[in-house]
């Protein structure tokens, strides 16, 4: 019989926004309204999205069972100085009950103007125009500044601006990375070297660029694991053997830049970064859409991995990372990498189509390098504005 208990569990509504960002979409709230204690918070946003779930799918909660559909943003006004906001990301694994708050979300940054924007969590914003929201990325201790579009007093979200990996156009929102390297307290390049040698139980020595900026980021090259640089998500998600060594790679690179004690710490509590991106020089290929990718159409293909599988387009942090590690001169990258001699950056091509991102490194007195700034454009949009429902356990 149906349970009349007084003490019968009861839901409660919650406030929040869900919205996309760039290629990826997650669950924005103000930390106000959430729990300040941070296992109860944890819980309920884990609740929020439908993790954890042993079946993968996230049914039950409004996460879409991938790593770009699972993630959750608060967004806050700033003590910091110079800035309008504070954006804290969290990825929420699927499967098991983990958010990694180790990381952030260069594509859902583009999101977090327009929100704030919409939160009223901004002031002096253009009634037309663009308007700047200075972002402080708590996550990293980072500064992000979006250029959003205003008309009428209202963000403009709806625009004729195409991104690759997202099925409709919307405005453009130009990120600007301000000195994205050497965030969490980890330098632009924890080992110091460009190139770092890896030694990953079964596969061997694997050159590699272990490079911090957007997010800690492992970068090496596709042949090393049997890969053009052309291949599809839908047929590299289905080879567990190699997923299995890509994520050799990728936790014996969280050890080696100091991120986890040892590879079996960095698969069980870090899952979300660094992350893994395989490159290769430009080649012809079939986006995912079936679309035809020239030769001539890139400077660099990557496949990037998100929590352990094929990135369906390029995170944005990853761009950043890959970006700033083009622009080293002896980075693993940096031979593959044509310039195109049109003044626009890098030319990513990735299983969607094409991501240009721009960087500009500079060199200190001391001869080391820093990246001063990235530029990248996203779009985003507001899906759904109103509340969540989750388990009352206050």
């Amino acid at each position: 019989m149906p349970a009349t208990d007084a003490a019968a569990p009861m839901q409660r509504p919650v406030p929040a926004t869900w919205m996309r960002g760039g290629t990826s979409k997650g669950v924005f709230f103000l930390p106000g309204d959430l729990p300040a204690e941070p296992v109860r918070r944890d819980a309920l946003l884990l609740r929020t999205l439908g993790s954890p779930d042993p079946y993968g799918r996230q049914i039950d909660g409004l996460g879409g069972a991938t790593s770009s559909t699972s993630k959750v943003v608060l967004v806050s006004r700033s003590a910091q100085p110079g800035c309008d906001v504070d954006y804290l990301f969290g990825q929420v694994a699927i499967e098991e009950p983990l958010i990694d708050w180790s990381g952030s979300c260069g594509n859902l940054a583009a999101a977090v103007g327009p929100f704030a924007l919409h939160a009223g969590l901004v002031d002096g914003a253009p009634r037309d125009g663009l308007a700047r929201v200075r972002i402080w990325q708590a996550n990293l201790g980072q500064r992000i500044v979006a250029h959003v579009p205003m008309k009428g007093g209202e963000v403009q979200e709806l625009g004729d601006f195409r991104l690759d990996g997202v099925a409709f156009p919307a405005a453009e929102i130009r990120l600007d990375f301000l000195e994205p390297g050497g965030g969490g307290g980890l330098p632009l390049l924890p080992s110091g070297q460009q190139r770092d040698v890896l030694e990953v139980p079964g596969i061997g020595h694997m050159e590699a660029t272990l490079i911090n900026a957007g997010n800690p980021t492992a970068v090496v090259h596709a042949s090393a694991l049997g890969l053009q640089g052309t291949e599809l998500p839908r047929a590299l998600n289905t080879d567990a053997a190699l997923l299995a060594r890509c994520e050799a790679v990728r936790a014996q690179a969280a050890a080696a830049m100091g991120l986890a004690p040892d590879a079996a710490s960095a698969t069980r509590d870090r899952p979300a970064t660094p992350k893994l991106a395989l490159v290769a020089a430009p080649a012809a290929y079939t986006a995912s859409d079936g679309r035809a990718v020239a030769v001539g159409d890139t400077d660099l293909l990557v496949r990037m991995l998100s929590m352990g599988v094929f990135h369906h387009a390029v995170p944005g942090t990853g761009a950043i990372a890959l970006a700033a590690a083009a622009a080293l001169p002896e980075s693993v990258i940096a031979p593959l990498a044509r310039p195109n001699g049109a003044g626009s950056g890098l030319r990513l091509g990735h299983p969607s189509g094409l991501i240009p991102v721009d960087a500009r490194a500079v060199q200190g007195d001391d001869r080391r390098w820093d990246i001063a700034q990235v530029s990248v454009s996203r779009s985003a949009r507001r899906l759904m504005t109103g509340q969540i429902w989750v388990p009352d356990e206050r």
